[in-house]
């Protein structure tokens, strides 16, 4: 099933240096993997904002939403979640 997520990261300003820069390291190879296994196929950052829109490609909504909470960010995300559904006017690649 594919999933379009916007994800909205909100790092506390009073967060520790070496805090911060450990969940990031964290979240990159966490979010590397899952490109490279193809369950994260699209990755996109939303200029201007600490911010991505996503294309994620998993079995179900259980999936996904194991996914996402593993994130080292999550707790510090909103996120939205659309699934998506293949459109009858796509031309096949």
């Amino acid at each position: 099933m594919l999933y379009h997520v916007r994800m909205d990261v909100r790092l506390p300003a009073d967060l520790d240096r070496a805090q911060r820069d450990d969940f990031l390291a964290r979240e990159k190879t966490y979010s590397q993997k899952l490109q490279r296994d193809g369950k994260w196929p699209q990755l996109w950052r939303i200029a201007g904002e600490y911010a991505n829109f996503s294309v994620l490609d998993v079995a179900d909504h259980d999936e996904l939403h194991a996914l996402l909470s593993g994130l080292p960010l999550f707790p510090y995300m909103d996120i939205q979640v659309t699934p998506l559904a293949a459109h009858p006017s796509k031309v096949d690649d």
